[in-house]
């Protein structure tokens, strides 16, 4: 039990009858002795927990500076998610005038190190790590707050908050698959893909298992991690989104209803048989290997749409005809030395992750994969 309160005036604002939300003021150093930063990351399982992205000292040291440089104007507010142990308690007489907000007094625990704090910090954790050490001791920091425990809650509105911002891409790639909760169109529609690269990530028989970049993964297995999530997000995009892709016809645009284990079958078959067509290619750092390169899971995605798009996923041996067909294009491919004869010599490590390189490398593998098929 904690030792102490502290307590603050505050006002409960009249919006979510589960999730109540209240805006109060603390002293710099008062944020970080109640709220916890969430830091993105997996436990031993695999399991997904966190989500706030790393701190970022550049811009950490910027809000310092401007901190202690003298009187400040600092109207960002401080957002933070409170758990059962916060209590309101209401001001005698009326609400405010208006009715949207109701007087009071939040009693916050003051726990001991080492304890969980009442709060977590959805957005403003940068801002949060200045507060904690600047020198202007006495500023009165907005904080907005939501009771909100549940950790989709508080995913929900981190991406929410961060919606117009320029928050990292791989960050909302690997949080997507786990928010429940309706999103902003321009995110939702990314959706699926992201979530299926997490079911690629952790599936034991996907061969991008334990290859995939992903802010939540650090130490050793980052080493591992070659593939540029959101390169591997785009490839199933275009799939599913293109009415000539592989994946179009199990993923329903008007209902949003997705035949999931069609899509995963159909991309394990082939994958698994990319990797086992070009073994000394695969799992290798892009600087090695063109294959793990954004260009080449593009393009061997555009080439997937060629070979797979007849395959019934549970009807046929998908990784037997992947094989089969890729014995077409496998004696031209130089992922990892030497030129690509048909592209004018190209050297293999000229081809990079933009849209030129990426239609240059499909039209050519497209190109020698009909024609051999023409050949028989």
């Amino acid at each position: 039990m904690a030792s102490e309160l502290l307590t603050r005036r505050a006002l409960q604002l009249r919006q979510h009858d589960e999730h109540p939300v209240f805006v109060f003021a603390l002293r710099p150093d008062e944020v970080l002795r109640i709220a916890n930063i969430s830091r993105i990351s997996r436990d031993n399982d695999g399991t997904l927990i966190g989500y706030q992205r790393d701190e970022v000292k550049r811009h950490v040291k910027d809000i310092l500076d401007y901190l202690n440089s003298g009187q400040v104007l600092f109207p960002n507010a401080i957002i933070l998610s409170f758990n059962e142990s916060v209590r309101f308690r209401r001001s005698r007489g009326p609400a405010t005038d208006d009715g949207l907000a109701t007087s009071g007094s939040l009693d916050i625990p003051l726990v001991d190190e080492g304890q969980a704090r009442p709060a977590w910090i959805v957005d403003g954790q940068q801002r949060a790590l200045a507060l904690s050490r600047t020198k202007n001791k006495d500023l009165a920091v907005p904080v907005v707050a939501f009771l909100g425990n549940r950790v989709d809650v508080q995913r929900d509105q981190f991406l929410r908050v961060n919606n117009t911002r320029p928050l990292k891409l791989s960050l909302i790639t690997e949080l997507l698959p786990e928010v429940d909760t309706t999103l902003p169109r321009r995110m939702s529609v990314r959706r699926l893909p992201s979530a299926i690269c997490e079911l690629l990530s952790s599936n034991p028989d996907s061969p991008f298992q334990g290859f995939i970049k992903r802010p939540s993964i650090r130490g050793e297995p980052a080493k591992r991690a070659v593939i540029t999530d959101t390169s591997l997000v785009e490839m199933v995009r275009q799939r599913l989104k293109s009415p000539s892709g592989c994946l179009f016809p199990y993923h329903n645009m008007a209902t949003g209803e997705t035949d999931t284990d069609a899509v995963l079958k159909l991309l394990l078959d082939y994958w698994r048989a990319v990797r086992d067509t070009f073994p000394e290619a695969w799992g290798l750092p892009t600087s090695r290997s063109r294959l793990m390169h954004g260009v080449g899971l593009k393009s061997m995605g555009n080439l997937m749409d060629a070979i797979m798009s007849r395959v019934d996923p549970f009807q046929e041996d998908g990784y037997a005809h992947a094989m089969d067909e890729l014995q077409r294009v496998a004696p031209i491919c130089r992922w990892t030395s030497g030129h690509w004869e048909g592209l004018n010599g190209l050297h293999w490590k000229e081809l990079e992750n933009t849209p030129r390189s990426v239609k240059l490398l499909t039209n050519h593998l497209l190109r020698e994969y009909h024609l051999s098929a023409k050949r028989g």
